[in-house]
């Protein structure tokens, strides 16, 4: 049996659904443990069910190469599944299975199958799912770790040097198996980042300006928590002689999101509902992948703390944007079920200007909404300034996941 460490804050949220009728589709990045999952899943399904069939798919091991299409999948389970009694269909990276969705339709039909699949594609899962299988399927979005997550999976205890470790390389699974030299790690980061690039963005979307691709991603990777727009990139690259269109950029950052590589973060308004059409930010889901593109730099330090931030706050069910007003902004606006948060992040306090900018913004917020800075200065214990929380940003991520 293949050891795993469960991962609770995932398996918790798709319990409720096992054995209804809908299907579960685990989206997210490759490598951020979405196949672990699967069978953390299949392990408990035949601990509450012992006579259950099982039935599990990986489209990456050989022996399922056959099952290229719709047709191929309806086969190999006609010629797998035995009688009517239930069935437990798990198939990972289903989007390497041409028109998926047709079988799917077909199997969610039938009140023995019980079914769950994994994708690296957004546009390709929400598309297809969306146009055939409305209303007949829950998406769970699975992240790299959370830093809770890191130091269980690492045996680490909460401190300042395992923070900056997690700051360093990210919270891809697998890197528990490798040595932490920081040179083979980001090898095998590299690796990853090249799987996706090629496989999930080129070659999927039949890109030929494959090093136009390359410092785009080069770009985002130096300016995340920056906000960009796609003729700021535009004119960035024709500064390099580079001649690429705003459409093309938008193009090519679509493509990057619906693999799963960056985030896009709206602008809104920091009390009104008004979104801004123009100008987001862009974060990385594994910012250990991010390193490994541009290096890790000291001086980047902020960069990242935003980018964990944000990621945790997307872990723990958060819709996340940035608010802005005139020049004022609050780095992130984060609200779920009803409830609202803001988020301001800082590397350090050193200065009564930066106290002043930090939390004056916040300061100026009408709501009674609870109002977070979160920083790298040494502190013991959560304070308040004027009603809005202070804490380190390592506590800020034990507490909101």
């Amino acid at each position: 049996m293949i050891r795993y460490i469960e991962r609770p804050l995932y398996i918790d949220r798709i319990k409720p659904f096992i054995g209804k009728s809908l299907i579960k589709v685990l989206v997210g990045q490759r490598r951020v443990g979405k196949s672990f999952l699967l069978m953390q899943l299949r392990d408990l399904i035949c601990k509450q069910d012992p006579e259950i069939q099982i039935i599990y798919i990986n489209k990456e091991q050989h022996e399922f190469s056959k099952i290229k299409n719709a047709d191929d999948l309806f086969l190999y389970l006609k010629e797998n599944v035995r009688g009517d009694g239930k069935v437990a269909l798990f198939i990972d990276e289903i989007q390497d299975i041409e028109s998926f969705e047709i079988t799917l339709r077909d199997l969610a039909t039938r009140p023995n199958y019980d079914i769950y699949c994994t994708g690296s594609n957004a546009n390709l899962l929400s598309s297809e799912l969306a146009t055939f299988l409305s209303g007949r399927y829950i998406e769970i979005k699975v992240f790299g770790l959370s830093y809770t997550e890191f130091l269980n999976f690492y045996n680490l205890q909460d401190a300042v040097p395992s923070f900056q470790t997690y700051l360093k390389f990210g919270g891809l699974p697998y890197l528990i198996n490798l040595n932490t030299e920081i040179q083979i790690a980001y090898e095998y980061l590299t690796s990853i980042y090249n799987t996706i690039l090629l496989k999930d963005v080129v070659a999927r979307f039949k890109i030929r300006n494959v090093k136009f691709l390359e410092n785009l991603i080069t770009f985002l990777a130096d300016n995340i928590g920056s906000l960009v727009s796609s003729k700021k990139i535009s004119d960035y690259l024709k500064s390099q002689k580079i001649n690429i269109s705003p459409q093309v950029v938008i193009d090519y950052l679509g493509y990057l999101e619906s693999s799963f590589l960056i985030f896009k973060v709206k602008r809104t308004g920091i009390e009104g509902k008004k979104v801004f059409e123009i100008g987001e930010k862009y974060f990385f889901e594994d910012i250990g992948i991010r390193n490994s593109i541009v290096g890790y730099k000291a001086s980047d330090i902020h960069k990242l703390l935003e980018n964990v931030v944000y990621l945790h706050l997307r872990m723990a069910g958060y819709a996340v944007t940035v608010g802005q007003d005139g020049k004022k902004e609050i780095d992130f606006i984060a609200q779920k079920g009803g409830e609202k948060i803001y988020v301001q992040v800082a590397y350090m306090l050193t200065t009564e200007s930066t106290i002043k900018r930090e939390f004056g913004n916040l300061l100026e917020i009408s709501d009674n909404y609870p109002k977070y800075v979160v920083t790298m200065d040494e502190m013991t214990e959560i304070s308040t300034y004027q009603g809005i929380y202070r804490m380190h940003v390592k506590d800020f991520c034990l507490k909101m996941v």
